[in-house]
């Protein structure tokens, strides 16, 4: 399967905990004013990637603790970036998805599409909710507006309303 990506950064320590492989995807409906990755916007930019070479790419990568999926807007190619992590959680590897969207607003839609929903299910943390310029605070792990929440997804699910947790 094929994704649309602006890029991927192979180690990193602030896109989620440990050290990760971030993918960034290309395509974002939400355009948030501030927004770190404006680049990511445009739906045809960026360029196409298999998941094979990412694989490859993520398995020659030592000491990760897992992936993250973030923007751009994931939620966007919800079957690719799930069928992708399918794949990474079979390397042993955790997912950190970030997305403009709530997970209420994403518990809404998977109601209605099926690969939305094998994303969130895939997700081990999400990190919710648009970047307000306003509500900006660098202080905060892993995001970057007091809106954003980082959420324990599979907590979450079990008790239908988003968990939020600490890092």
């Amino acid at each position: 399967m094929k994704l649309r990506i602006a890029g991927y950064e192979r180690e990193s320590v602030v896109d989620g905990p440990g050290i990760r492989f971030v993918i960034f995807a290309q395509g974002c409906p939400h355009r948030c004013k501030g927004c770190h990755n404006p680049e990511t916007w445009d739906f045809s930019g960026g360029r196409e990637v298999t998941e094979e070479e990412l694989l490859s790419i993520i398995k020659a990568t030592k000491l990760l603790r897992g992936v993250t999926f973030s923007g751009g807007e994931p939620f966007a190619q919800a079957q690719a970036f799930a069928s992708l992590a399918e794949k990474v959680k079979g390397l042993g590897l955790d997912i950190v998805t970030y997305t403009g969207y709530t997970f209420e607003e994403i518990l809404e839609m998977a109601q209605h599409d099926p690969d939305k929903k094998r994303l969130l299910e895939l997700s081990d943390l999400l990190v919710d909710g648009p970047y307000i310029e306003k509500e900006r605070d660098i202080s905060l792990p892993f995001r970057g507006s007091r809106n954003q929440r980082l959420i324990a997804v599979k907590d979450s699910l079990a008790l239908g309303r988003a968990v939020v947790t600490s890092i």
